[in-house]
C-alpha cells in the first residue's frame, strides 16, 4: 500500500506511527536524483532527519509501492515586509494609450507602474496573463487558459521586440488605428496584426539578429526546457485542430523523442517562432518587475492564477494524470448564481498530483511568482475541495471532490518563501467551517469584498478585517462602484434574463446601510474617493483600488454566467493612461490614502 504523502518542518526531522517499515531501508532523494539521507527504520519509533524546503521522493525497501513524496515546508509563507498600503488593480487589456495596438500592454504596464510611484501606490494588480489561443481570438476569457505556466503574446509590445520592421507600422498604420480607436477590443483585429508583427520580427530576429540577443533566447530556452514542449503543442494544435485527444497515436500523449524528432524536422522554426513569442513576453514582463524594483514598491507585481484550465489546451495534454479533462470545475448554487456555475475548466486531481510529487502544482505557482511581489489563487477553495460538473449535466448537479488541502498549502510555503511572493486567496463564497484558520495558519492571506461584508445590521467594523488580507470594494466579476450605487448590474442582468441575486429593494438598502457607514461625505458624492477613505482605515495590510471606480465606469468587465450576451472582457477604459493625471483625481487619492504610504 502506497503511504500518503509525508510533511515535515523545514530543518526539523518528523515521526511516523508505521510499525509495518520497522527494519526497511529509506533514501530521501531531491529533485536532482541525489541522495541527501539515509538509513533504516527502527521498531517502535520511526523518524526521519531534517531536511530544507522542498519536496522529496522518499524511497523506502525496494518495492515502489511504499515510496511517497516528503514534501518538507517552512511553517508559514512568505508575508510581506511592509506594514499598510495599497495598489491599483487593473485589467491590462483594458487599458487604452497613445500607442499600444488596441489592446493593453507591457508597455503600457510600465506607465502604470511610474504612475503607482507617483500615487504612492504599492503596485498593480492584474488579471491573469496566462497564454491563451491567440487563433482562438475572441475566447478572450483570461481565467480560461491555454496554459499556466506561458504568457498570453497579445501583451507584448510589438514595437519592441527584437527584429522588429518600423515599416510594419507605417504600412498598417489604418489598422492599427482603427484597433486603437475601438470601443470594445477587436481581439481578431488586434491578434491579426500582432502575430502578423511578431512573426517578421521573428524571421528578421533569425536572420540578422544580434550575437547578444541570440544568446539571451537561446539562455531563455535552456533554463525553461519546458518551453519547447508547449512550442510543439502549439504546433500540432494548428495542424490536427481538434482536442488533443482525438490527434493521431504518438501526439495526443506527450513523447519526448517523438517531441525531439518533431524540433528536428521541417516544423523547426515554426516551433521556434513559439518560443520567441514567450521569450519576448518574458523579457518585457522581467522588464516591468524591475522597474517596480527600482521604483521600491513594496509589492510591485500582483497577479492573478486561474482556478483551472482549458481541458484542450496544453497544461491538461502536458500533465493528463494531474489535470481532469473529463470533468468541469465550478460553484454550487448560491445567492448570486441560483442556478450554479460551470466554468469549462479542467483541474487538478489529487491522484495525479501525489504520483507527480505535486511538480505540476509547484510549476504553476513559479510560473507567476517569478514576477510577482504578491499572487492571487482564484477560488482557493480548489485546494481543499473541487465542485466539479460531468460532462452533459447542468451545472446544479456537480459533486465536492476532496484535495489535499495540507500538503498543497505546505508546497505554497515553499514556493512562497523561495520567491518573497505573497499569497492571497480568493477565499469567496461557500466557506467550508476552519478554512480560512487553515489557510491563516499557513500565512495564506484572506480576500475580503467590502460589498459582501455586511449583514442585517449594517456593514461591518474596519478593525474585523483580518490584517493579512486584502481588502478591495468589488472585483471583476461584481458591479463597479458606480454600477453598484445606481443597481445597474441588477437592471442589466434582468435585461439579460438572469437571476441578479438581489431586488432593487434589497440593493437600495444596502446602498443605505454603506451611506451610514460613511457618513455625511457620501450623501451627495458619487465617487468611489469616500469608500476609500473608509477602507483606507481597515485593519487589512493591503488595499486594492479598481481603475474603473477611479474613472467612474459604469459597467464591470465580466458578468458571470454569460458568454456572448454582454461584452465580457472587452471592454476598454474611458481615457488613455497618459490621462491619469487629469482624468484622476490625483491629489485626492493621494489624501485618502496617505496611511497606506511607506
Amino acid at each position: 500500500m502506497r503511504l500518503p504523502p509525508i510533511i515535515a518542518d523545514a530543518g526539523h526531522g518528523v515521526s511516523l506511527s508505521r510499525n509495518d517499515l520497522a527494519g526497511k531501508e529509506w533514501t530521501i532523494i531531491d529533485a536532482h536524483g541525489i541522495a541527501i539521507g539515509s538509513g533504516v527504520f527502527q521498531q517502535d519509533h520511526i523518524k526521519l532527519p531534517p531536511a530544507p524546503a522542498g519536496v522529496f521522493r522518499l524511497e523506502i525497501g525496494d518495492g515502489e509501492a511504499s515510496n511517497t513524496t516528503l514534501i518538507s515546508a517552512p511553517a508559514q509563507a512568505f508575508a510581506g515586509d511592509f506594514d499598510r498600503v495599497w495598489l491599483l488593480a487593473v485589467q491590462l487589456y483594458s487599458v487604452r494609450s497613445e500607442r499600444n495596438w488596441g489592446i493593453g500592454d507591457f508597455s503600457d504596464l510600465a506607465t502604470l507602474i511610474e504612475w503607482a510611484k507617483h500615487t504612492g501606490a504599492a503596485g498593480i494588480g492584474l488579471n491573469p496573463l496566462h497564454v491563451l489561443c491567440d487563433d482562438r481570438p475572441d475566447d478572450c476569457s483570461p481565467y480560461s487558459p491555454n496554459s499556466r505556466l506561458f504568457l498570453n503574446p497579445l501583451y507584448i509590445d510589438v514595437t519592441k521586440a527584437p527584429g522588429f520592421f518600423e515599416g510594419f507600422y507605417a504600412d498598417n498604420e489604418g489598422a492599427i488605428a482603427a484597433a486603437r480607436k475601438s470601443e470594445l477590443i477587436d481581439y481578431a483585429a488586434v491578434a491579426g496584426l500582432k502575430m502578423t508583427a511578431l512573426r517578421a520580427a521573428y524571421q528578421a530576429f533569425s536572420l540578422r539578429g544580434p550575437a547578444e540577443e541570440k544568446a539571451r533566447f537561446d539562455d531563455f530556452r535552456e533554463r525553461r526546457p519546458l518551453i519547447a514542449r508547449f512550442a510543439s503543442f502549439e504546433v500540432l494544435r494548428r495542424k490536427y485542430q481538434g482536442p488533443w485527444w482525438e490527434w493521431p497515436d504518438g501526439w495526443n500523449h506527450p513523447d519526448d523523442v517523438a517531441l525531439a524528432a518533431l524540433r528536428q524536422g521541417e516544423d523547426a522554426a515554426e516551433i521556434e517562432y513559439y518560443e520567441f513569442m514567450q521569450w519576448c513576453a518574458h523579457e518585457q514582463l522581467t522588464r516591468c518587475a524591475a522597474l517596480a524594483d527600482s521604483l521600491k514598491l513594496p509589492i510591485g507585481l500582483y497577479l492573478d492564477i486561474a482556478v483551472g484550465v482549458k481541458a484542450d489546451g496544453f497544461d491538461a495534454w502536458n500533465e493528463p494524470h494531474a489535470i481532469s479533462r473529463h470533468l468541469s470545475v465550478g460553484a454550487p448554487p448560491d445567492l448570486l448564481n441560483t442556478a450554479g456555475q460551470n466554468w469549462g475548466l479542467a483541474g487538478f486531481n489529487s491522484a495525479g498530483l501525489e504520483l507527480t510529487m505535486f511538480a505540476p502544482f509547484r510549476d504553476m505557482l513559479r510560473a507567476s511568482m517569478q514576477y510577482a511581489g504578491a499572487i492571487r489563487l482564484d477560488h482557493v477553495l480548489g485546494l481543499n475541495r473541487l465542485y466539479l460538473v460531468p460532462a452533459g449535466y447542468p451545472a446544479d448537479r456537480g459533486v465536492y471532490v476532496r484535495m489535499p488541502l495540507e500538503e498543497l498549502l505546505a508546497v505554497t510555503a515553499i514556493e512562497s518563501e523561495a520567491n518573497r511572493c505573497i499569497v492571497i486567496g480568493e477565499d469567496l463564497g461557500t466557506v467550508p467551517a476552519g478554512f480560512r484558520e487553515k489557510l491563516a495558519k499557513r500565512a495564506i492571506w484572506s480576500y475580503r469584498v467590502m460589498m459582501f461584508e455586511r449583514d442585517e445590521a449594517g456593514f461591518h467594523p474596519l478593525d474585523s478585517y483580518p490584517r493579512n488580507s486584502l481588502v478591495t470594494f468589488n472585483t471583476h466579476d461584481l458591479p463597479t462602484y458606480l454600477g453598484w450605487m445606481n443597481a445597474h448590474d441588477i437592471e442589466l442582468k434582468l435585461g439579460l434574463g438572469l437571476d441578479p441575486g438581489e431586488t432593487t429593494e434589497v440593493r437600495a438598502l444596502a446602498v443605505g446601510m454603506l451611506r451610514h457607514t460613511l457618513g455625511e461625505m457620501a450623501m451627495s458624492d458619487q465617487t468611489i474617493y469616500p469608500v476609500l477613505d473608509c477602507l483606507s482605515c481597515a485593519g487589512s495590510r493591503l488595499l486594492a483600488v479598481s481603475i474603473e471606480d477611479l474613472l467612474s465606469v459604469l459597467d464591470q468587465p465580466n458578468i458571470p454566467g454569460t458568454i456572448n450576451q454582454h461584452p465580457n472582457w472587452r471592454r476598454r477604459l474611458p481615457y488613455n493612461i497618459e490621462e491619469l493625471q487629469s482624468s484622476v483625481d490625483n491629489k485626492r487619492l493621494r489624501d485618502v490614502l496617505k496611511d497606506r504610504v511607506e
